[in-house]
């Protein structure tokens, strides 16, 4: 297991954090590009899916192959509210959360990291894995929210 992993995923709480600083309401809510997520959607987005994962990374180091549902992230990022929620405590949050799960996650063995769960859209994913598949998917939106930012400012 390449422990670099783990402190890459702590880093990517506090850039988010760094990405988001300073943004206005007006700003959060836009949709600069027709049919594309806001930078508020986008923050809630990245929180809820960071605590699912967390969820399917303890069940894969502690169950024996656990099935590992999806999710909808389209209809969640429309529930009711979500334009009501501080995407800057999400954001804070999100770091936050990142530093708790990552002091667990150093005190696994290597041998934690090749156990695997099945995800009923994926197939089959080693917790190495979805830390990884985590770093990229924070990383992705992190592009987003420049492209975003630079429409909205």
């Amino acid at each position: 297991m390449n422990r670099q992993l783990i402190e890459d995923f702590v880093n990517g709480g506090h850039q988010l954090v760094d990405a988001y600083r300073g943004l206005t309401v007006e700003q959060l809510l836009a949709v600069p590009i027709p049919g594309s997520w806001s930078l508020q959607q986008i923050a809630i987005h990245l929180l809820e899916s960071d605590l699912i994962a967390a969820d399917r990374m303890k069940r894969i180091a502690t169950m024996d192959r656990p099935l590992l549902i999806g999710y909808d992230e389209t209809a969640f990022s429309h529930l009711p509210g979500v334009n009501d929620l501080d995407a800057q405590k999400a954001c804070e949050l999100f770091a936050i959360h990142r530093e708790m799960l990552a002091v667990v996650l150093r005190k696994l063995p290597d041998e934690s990291f090749e156990r695997f769960g099945i995800h009923n859209e994926s197939g089959k994913v080693t917790l190495a894995e979805m830390v990884a598949r985590y770093i990229k998917h924070l990383d992705g939106h992190l592009v987003h929210v420049a492209r975003k930012k630079l429409l909205v400012s």
